[in-house]
């Protein structure tokens, strides 16, 4: 699902971050959410999240657990 929507990420999701670090190399971090830092509905680059063990970056994928 898209990162780029503040509305597809819930606080608990489970998401694919990258960290501000690892922009240039693309490397992600998997997680989940515990708060959502952009205010605006939507963000070219990804919405910006902090993760439960305290990383920030911006959400790159939303895993779906069905």
């Amino acid at each position: 699902m898209d990162g780029t929507k503040r509305a597809n990420i819930k606080i608990g999701s489970e998401v694919k971050i990258v960290l501000k670090e690892d922009q240039r190399s693309g490397a992600l971090t998997e997680g989940f959410v515990k708060d959502i830092l952009t205010k605006s509905p939507n963000h070219p680059h990804g919405i910006k999240v902090r993760l439960e063990d305290g990383q920030i970056g911006r959400v790159k994928e939303i895993i779906l657990n069905d």
